[in-house]
């Protein structure tokens, strides 16, 4: 029998305890200046990530919803018109379409979770304006047929790449493909802070002047109020954890992949599991593998048996995809999505985990299928 571990979904106190010292003293010096907010570590840290993703600005902003609901508020929404979002993602990504004056219009996902272009195709009207595409669990979506039929239908892009910071498609990161992206700093992200906090990535000159405005209660550089903002920027010491973060960043990247390894050599011959790509599954791919999202036949039950050996698990969005939640007034039919949501999990994947930890998952898991 094997010896019974305690693994959680996510280990809040050593992923803090893993840069302790530094973070304190990092927030300790904020403190003592009274620097809090839109001060030296914000500027930093604006600097240092774009730098790290190849963009010409990131602009810290108070949260991941605020980081996708930002961007598209440049794109001046009217009532009616329609953005097109993958149902399977957090229903922030829709109420942010929502918020900006627009209606989401979900659609269906394929075998690695991520948008599919066919349905994006099929739910194309003309009322369409935009397509957010949710680079999703650490991963970008294959985006050539999504910015084919942008180009072809004159339709925005805003990419919710809130999980997928450092994550490329074709050498292009996430974030990139459009007129920006959202990422967030959730304390669980790949990238986490001590509370919420997130960013819009942008290459454009007028939607980066336009999200630092608006992130800032409308005003403008001089100070002169030009339209209706918000109060939604990151703050100082948020921002010097990040910066402390951001430099191991490649470091906790290369952890997951190894521990990513690990479940696909352990697993890829279960066949009552669907397993996310490999790392090494396609050179067009880079993963930075947020979550670790399976599918997997009798799943409450394998979850069941995962839990009493100490083994806990997670469903994402609470087991449903947002064209479910009927009070939103969504009625579509998604086939793939709903199959999806009967079976997905996310298994443990984080940087506080080693590789006996995993292979002890996978263990578990081989003795419940061939129980």
């Amino acid at each position: 029998m094997l010896a019974k571990r305690e693994i959680p979904f996510f280990n809040y106190p050593a992923v803090f305890a893993a840069d302790s010292e530094e973070i304190m003293a990092s927030i300790s010096a904020v403190l003592a200046r009274g620097a809090y907010i839109m001060q030296a570590e914000l500027t930093e840290f604006e600097t240092q990530l774009a730098k790290y993703v190849g963009m010409k600005h990131a602009i810290g902003v108070g949260d991941g919803t605020m980081a996708i609901l930002l961007p598209l508020l440049t794109c001046d929404l009217s009532p009616g018109d329609e953005v097109i979002v993958p149902s399977h993602t957090f229903v922030a990504s829709a109420a942010a379409i929502h918020h900006a004056g627009g209606t989401p219009v979900p659609v269906d996902c394929g075998a690695d979770h991520l948008i599919d272009a066919k349905s994006v195709r099929a739910a194309l009207s003309d009322r369409t304006r935009g397509i957010m595409p949710v680079q999703l669990n650490g991963r970008t979506a294959a985006m050539d047929p999504i910015i084919e039929l942008a180009q072809e239908n004159d339709l925005f892009i805003v990419e919710d790449s809130c999980q997928a910071l450092g994550s490329t498609y074709k050498g292009r990161p996430a974030g990139s493909f459009g007129i920006a992206g959202a990422i967030s700093f959730y304390p669980s992200k790949t990238l986490g802070c001590l509370g919420d906090g997130g960013a819009v990535l942008t290459n454009d000159e007028t939607v980066a002047h336009k999200v630092r405005s608006l992130r800032d209660h409308g005003r403008d550089a001089s100070g002169e109020v030009s339209r209706w903002g918000f109060n939604t920027r990151l703050d100082n010491v948020q921002a010097a954890v990040l910066n402390i973060k951001l430099k191991s960043y490649d470091k906790a990247i290369s952890h997951r992949r190894r521990l990513a390894a690990v479940y696909e050599e352990r697993l890829r011959g279960v066949s009552q599991l669907l397993l996310p790509p490999a790392p090494d599954a396609s050179p067009d791919h880079f993963d930075i593998y947020q979550n670790y999202e399976i599918e997997a036949e009798s799943r409450d039950a394998l979850r069941q048996h995962l839990v009493d050996n100490g083994v806990h698990t997670i469903l994402q969005w609470g087991g449903m995809a947002i064209h479910q939640f009927s009070k939103l007034g969504f009625d579509q039919t998604l086939p793939y999505t709903e199959r999806m949501v009967d079976r997905f999990m996310l298994l443990p994947m984080n940087t506080s985990l080693s590789d006996a930890d995993i292979h002890y998952v996978c263990d578990q898991i081989l003795a419940f299928y061939e129980s």
